[in-house]
């Protein structure tokens, strides 16, 4: 799991949130009193209250009426690994950023003492207060800043590796690419649009906000895996498909997708004298690292592609498919994703490309021509997202 500081209002108050690739918006604890000076709650005549928002008044249920004494726009705050979701007032302020700052930024908050919303932190990293949504969405922090700043719709991300425990990764928006990393080592695939809302809140006929790519094929070591192609598309339900998540610590393959992908690694990590050991869950595929060679990209194991139209590969190398569970024993990190969503979403993706996958690797997103363009593992090119 990834996350960013951010500080919100006036006078500045720092917060780690995490980075949700599908997230819809930002939110985070104040439980506090919130006393910045600059923030102000958006109405339902606002022309900054998002068109279809839900709107809350004295006296009124649903949507705002003529005579309610208040009528705040309301922001739907979820955490998909609490199974958390409720609808608060959105707000306007202030943020500061590394390099910048944005006045009249749209955001919710949620008291932590205030009944059920105390599970609104469940499963996020203990010293971070919020999530802060990098989605297509129109109140995610890329879209908002893009707007503000007048930028290029672009977004990079390069997320440091978990063995490096002090480093920081990059978060660039406007701007595509690498200090270190030239485009030219980029492979570009289209972004695919799922028709139907894959989130807490859907939307009736709303696309989804999430970022899907089309994986047509695997391959482990240059041989296709067996795999059952419907499962590969995006079904007019908006099942099945590929999305990429940074909330998900490893990448999860729907069961029948899973079971031949494991069996196909196995033999090819046979043939590599790797010797198999017990599992260590979630983990089912684990080997004495001990008969493992080591390489620039990590272990030394099978190489697993995930083939785009074109013949376009993402190629995951050691350093991001293996996870080193114990003393001397390294576990696949891929892990079964069963048949049925486990988080918020009604919808279940086949291929979920969790954080681990994305240590490492360059992602650069074209919002304006839906496109990604990535670079595989950057060890490489003898460079990492991590510095100082």
């Amino acid at each position: 799991m990834f996350y960013t500081t951010i500080g919100i209002g006036t006078p500045q108050h720092n917060m780690d949130l995490v980075i949700d690739l599908g997230g819809e918006n930002l939110w985070h604890d104040c439980s506090r009193p919130n006393n910045s000076s600059s923030n102000r709650k958006v109405d339902c005549e606002s022309n900054k209250c998002p068109k279809g928002a839900v709107c809350t008044g004295t006296g009124c249920i649903g949507p705002y009426k003529p005579g309610c004494a208040i009528h705040d726009c309301d922001i739907t705050i979820t955490n998909p690994l609490a199974q958390f979701t409720s609808s608060d007032p959105m707000a306007e302020d202030v943020i500061f950023l590394s390099h910048t700052y944005v006045p009249g930024f749209l955001a919710g908050c949620v008291a932590l003492d205030d009944g059920i919303s105390g599970h609104a932190l469940r499963g996020l990293p203990k010293s971070t207060k919020g999530i802060i949504g990098f989605s297509r969405s129109k109140l995610a922090l890329p879209t908002q800043l893009v707007l503000a700043n007048k930028l290029p719709p672009m977004l990079s991300l390069c997320f440091p590796s978990s063995n490096n425990l002090k480093g920081f990764g990059n978060v660039f928006i406007g701007a595509g690419g690498h200090p270190q990393v030239d485009s030219k080592f980029l492979q570009t695939t289209p972004l695919v649009v799922n028709p139907v809302a894959t989130g807490a809140v859907s939307i009736y006929g709303a696309p989804s906000i999430e970022y899907f790519i089309d994986v047509r094929s695997i391959k482990i070591d240059g041989h296709v895996v067996n795999l059952n192609p419907s499962l590969l598309s995006v079904d007019k339900k908006g099942n099945g498909g590929t999305k990429i998540s940074a909330l998900t610590p490893w990448t999860e393959l729907h069961s029948s997708l899973y079971k031949p992908f494991v069996q196909e690694f196995v033999n090819k990590a046979a043939g590599r004298r790797m010797k198999r050991v017990a599992s260590v869950p979630p983990f089912d595929a684990c080997f004495d690292s001990s008969t493992i060679g080591n390489s620039v990209t990590g272990l030394a194991v099978p190489t697993v592609d995930l083939v785009l139209p074109g013949g376009v590969q993402w190629s995951v190398y050691g350093a991001n498919s293996m996870v080193m569970t114990r003393k001397n024993v390294a576990c696949l990190a891929f892990v079964d994703g069963g048949t049925k969503p486990r988080m918020f979403p009604v919808k279940l993706a086949s291929i979920v490309i969790g954080g681990h996958q994305l240590e490492d690797n360059l992602l650069v997103i074209d919002m304006a021509s839906s496109k990604l363009s990535f670079s595989s593992s950057l060890l490489l090119r003898n460079v990492t997202c991590s510095h100082a």
